[in-house]
């Protein structure tokens, strides 16, 4: 039986000061694994779907075991995982902002074992039996043999039924607006699902407005997808089959990390769509995980299944015990 999601992209270290230090004050890190793709794959499986990340990571490397150790641990299929000998993991270094002080995050993932990683590497059966390839435009961003994979993603899922999803994911320290949008155009007209921020809807696509005016501008990009527009505290909207949902309720959030929560939206969304549920179901379930994941330190959503139930039942916040 095949993987009900398969993801593709790199996994990182996380490298954080301790709140409120920036880092030219911190002494110490915090240590943790992230990567837009697998943080999809790891909520996913954590909701209980099958999910594979395809990915490469350096061999006979601490940090490269503790990464499939920790994937493996929330039920991520790691064998389609390169290991490369003599490589280097990717890293990003994170410092949360207080405001008006923004969160910044740094990049260090040149020569990276994932940002290697060449099409004809991939072990594409993986894709067989799927229900599902999530990709994402951090991946892109990197260099040019990498846009080639997802290239070669996207054909290989297509030839064997797979529907993709996309997010945006748009990181303007990796590459500019008009190169990203010159490669999106290659990627939007084959997707089945694409999640963008409306800030990037307007940085990358040049969309503003009101949101049903973003999503019909999208639509025109990505005709055969059901298209999500995430609006920070003021929620999503969603088109479908004609139809733009919102969801049914928002929350009031503790904010203790938000790094994440875009790919948190994601995962929810999907969860709920191969499971089954309607796009109202999938809105409101995208918009509980990643108000949870807000709670949560770390990129994964910490979160299982009957606690996303429970939210989605009630927002209540008294102790459960």
């Amino acid at each position: 039986m095949g993987h009900d999601l398969v993801a593709l992209g790199e996994v990182m270290l996380r490298l954080a000061a301790p709140p409120p230090q920036r880092l030219e004050q911190a002494t110490s890190l915090d240590v943790q694994i992230g990567g837009a793709e697998a943080n999809v794959a790891a909520a996913c499986a954590r909701l209980g779907l099958r999910t594979a990340l395809i990915s490469a990571l350096p061999a006979d490397h601490a940090w490269g075991d503790r990464t499939v150790r920790e994937m493996s641990g929330h039920g991520v299929d790691c064998a389609g995982v390169l290991r490369r000998p003599g490589s280097r993991m990717g890293l990003y270094f994170l410092e949360y902002g207080s405001a008006p002080r923004p969160v910044r995050v740094l990049y260090d993932r040149r020569d990276s074992a994932a940002s290697c990683l060449t099409a004809d590497e991939v072990d594409w059966s993986r894709l067989d039996g799927a229900r599902l390839l999530h990709l994402s435009g951090v991946t892109a961003a990197l260099n040019d043999n990498l846009r080639d994979v997802l290239r070669r993603a996207v054909q290989e899922a297509a030839a064997r039924g797979v529907p993709v999803s996309f997010d945006v994911n748009y990181r303007s320290r990796l590459w500019g607006p008009e190169a990203a949008r010159d490669f999106f155009a290659e990627i939007l007209p084959a997707l089945r699902y694409l999640f963008v921020g409306a800030d990037e809807a307007e940085t990358v696509f040049g969309l503003s407005g009101a949101p049903e005016a973003v999503l019909s501008g999208l639509r025109g990009l990505a005709p055969r997808a059901t298209i999500a527009v995430t609006l920070g505290e003021a929620g999503s909207v969603v088109l479908a089959d004609g139809a733009v949902v919102r969801p049914s309720k928002l929350y009031t959030v503790t904010v203790v990390d938000r790094v994440g929560a875009g790919d948190a939206y994601a995962a929810g969304f999907l969860w709920a769509t191969l499971a089954g549920r309607s796009v109202q179901g999938a809105a409101d379930a995208a918009t509980a995980l990643a108000a949870l994941k807000c709670t949560i330190r770390g990129d994964i959503p910490l979160v299982t299944r009957p606690e996303l139930e429970e939210l989605l039942a009630s927002d209540s916040t008294e102790i459960r015990r």
